[in-house]
C-alpha cells in the first residue's frame, strides 16, 4: 500500500482520485519524451565502469595512463547507453545514484532516468513485470538485453508543486497495478485517510480470503 498510494496536501480531498500504473515520488534524472510502447530496465549499480573491482589494485605511471583510463570509461558508458538504445531501451528505473556522464549519454541516446528508487519500489516493478535487474558489465557487454519491462507510458506528474513520475507497465501476472492520490488539507489529515484506507483493504483481504477458504 504504500508504493501504491501519494498523499497531497493542501488541496481538497475532492481531488482525490486513482491512476493507472504506478506513480514515483521523484522527478526525472533525465527525461526523454516517446509516443507509444517502450522498454524498461531495472538497475541495482552504476553504469559508468569502475576502474578496479574489489580487492584489485589500480596503479598508473603517469597523468597520461589515468587520462586515457578515464576516456576508456567514458566510451564504455557511452558504447554501452547507445547498446540500450539499439535494443528499445528507453527508460532505466535505477535503484543507485547515476554518475553525470551516464545521465549525460542518456540524454543524447534518448534513453530516461529514473534514479534512487527504493527496494520496495524495486520489487513491486519485478512482481508487475516478472523481470529481474540488468548487470551491464563483464565480457560480454554487447549481449542481447531480454530482461526488459513493457511500459504503456511514461510521464512526467505534478502534484501541487512536486514533481513525480508516472509509469504504465504491461502486467505479467493478474494483479494491475493502480495508484491512489489522496489530496487533503494537512498531512495529519492525509495520514488518517491513509490508514482507514489500508486497514479497509487489509479486512477485504481478509474476508476474500476467508471466502477462499
Amino acid at each position: 500500500f504504500a508504493e501504491l498510494h501519494a498523499a497531497v496536501p493542501g488541496l481538497p480531498l475532492a481531488s482525490s482520485r486513482v491512476l493507472p500504473g504506478i506513480v514515483l515520488r521523484r522527478d526525472f534524472a533525465a527525461y526523454c519524451p516517446t509516443d507509444g510502447e517502450l522498454r524498461a530496465l531495472l538497475v541495482t549499480e552504476p553504469l559508468r565502469p569502475a576502474l578496479t573491482g574489489p580487492g584489485v589494485e589500480f596503479a598508473v605511471d603517469s597523468e597520461g595512463q589515468y587520462q586515457a583510463s578515464l576516456r576508456w570509461i567514458t566510451k564504455r558508458t557511452e558504447a554501452l547507453m547507445k547498446h540500450l538504445q539499439s535494443n528499445n531501451v528507453k527508460l532505466l528505473l535505477s535503484s543507485v545514484k547515476q554518475e553525470e556522464v551516464v545521465i549525460y549519454y542518456a540524454k543524447l541516446y534518448g534513453v530516461s532516468v529514473v534514479e534512487c528508487l527504493s527496494s520496495e519500489e524495486m520489487a513491486l516493478i519485478s512482481e508487475i513485470t516478472g523481470v529481474s535487474p540488468y548487470v551491464p558489465f563483464g565480457d560480454n557487454v554487447d549481449r542481447e538485453i531480454t530482461e526488459t519491462a513493457a511500459v504503456t507510458f511514461c510521464r512526467p506528474l505534478l502534484l501541487v508543486s512536486r514533481r513525480c513520475v508516472h509509469i504504465g507497465f504491461s502486467s505479467v501476472c493478474a494483479f494491475q497495478p493502480h495508484c491512489l492520490i489522496l489530496c487533503g488539507p494537512v498531512d495529519g489529515v492525509n495520514e488518517q485517510h491513509a490508514a482507514a484506507l489500508q486497514e479497509a483493504f487489509t479486512m477485504l483481504q481478509q474476508l476474500f480470503k476467508t471466502v477462499d477458504q
